[in-house]
């Protein structure tokens, strides 16, 4: 028993004529007549009565042919999902991201990414600062919001926008009243750095400074809870005043240190229709919405509320 023949038989008793049930199919009679008779022959009872002037179901073949259209009905729905999986627009994307994400711009871009792909389901999972690949080093993700720099090897990645960095100190600290801050006035300080083996990640938020006591932590909301109490000072994007402010800590803006670029990326070669379509949607937002980027770029990141 084959599909052809459900078919065959459909039309048939639809049409409830040969004639026309083998020009719906495009096929001669002779061949349609020859697959229901197949398709009699593998039920093992007939479905249909023949004379020179009607055709007719058997009760046999009324019971036959609504099992043929639910066999026929599932079988096309399937053949659509799996085309449509095929071309990326049914799936899951697992999206990863660090605290902040892409900042104001997230919501937009996974607005414009919904509207573009409408059947496809977005998973998102936030990542500590033991992981500032966002999933993608462990493949737990598909494509991740990164804060550069980072270690990116075997990454495919976009950059964004970069913003200012800062320092967020406790609010009673010595510096906490001065208008900015160097790297060369954080010397001494404890600094608080996430819990990472990514090298490339702790040089950049440590100042790349060869001495001086670090204090390790495992999430943004930890470190901001470390500085808050005096233990250290923190380097942060300037984001941090706006996204998680503390009472009792102040961001100050640090002259004379790069910025963060906020990026987005993909493991390389892992380019399917999905991550494609996520690159392209955060490139094509970020362009369009240049009023936003300017204000996160031109953020000076201060903070003055203290207890």
């Amino acid at each position: 028993m084959n599909t052809r023949r459900l078919r065959a038989f459909v039309a048939v008793a639809e049409e409830l004529h040969f004639t026309r049930a083998a020009a719906r199919l495009y096929l001669a009679q002779q061949s349609l007549s020859k697959q229901i008779a197949e398709l009699e022959a593998d039920v093992g009872t007939p479905l249909l009565t023949r004379t020179s002037r009607r055709v007719e179901l058997t009760p046999a073949g009324t019971v036959f042919l609504d099992a043929a259209r639910d066999v026929l009905a599932r079988l096309d729905q399937g053949v659509t999902q799996a085309r449509s999986v095929g071309r990326g627009e049914h799936a899951v994307l697992r999206v990863g991201f660090i605290v902040g994400a892409a900042l104001e711009l997230t919501p937009l871009i996974l607005g414009d990414f919904a509207e573009r792909y409408p059947d496809a389901r977005l998973e998102l999972r936030e990542f500590g600062l033991t992981d500032p690949t966002a999933g993608l080093g462990t493949a737990e993700t598909d494509v991740a919001f990164l804060r550069l720099p980072c270690a990116t090897d075997g990454l495919d990645v976009y950059p964004l926008f970069t913003e200012p960095s800062v320092v967020g100190v406790r609010s009673t600290h010595r510096m906490a009243a001065r208008e900015s801050l160097t790297p060369a006035d954080l010397a001494d300080e404890p600094i608080a750095v996430g819990r990472t083996s990514d090298a490339v990640w702790r040089d950049f938020w440590t100042l790349a400074r060869a001495g001086g006591p670090l204090v390790e932590t495992s999430s943004h909301s930890e470190e901001m809870e470390v500085v808050a109490a005096g233990l250290a000072c923190c380097i942060t994007p300037a984001a941090a005043a706006r996204f998680t402010p503390r009472p009792a800590v102040r961001f100050v803006p640090l002259t004379g240190y790069p910025g963060s670029t906020v990026a987005v990326a993909h493991r390389a070669g892992a380019d399917g229709t999905l991550v494609r379509g996520f690159v392209e949607t955060a490139t094509a937002t970020v362009a369009r919405e240049r009023e936003t980027v300017a204000v996160i770029g031109n953020a000076a990141g201060t903070q003055t509320q203290s207890r």
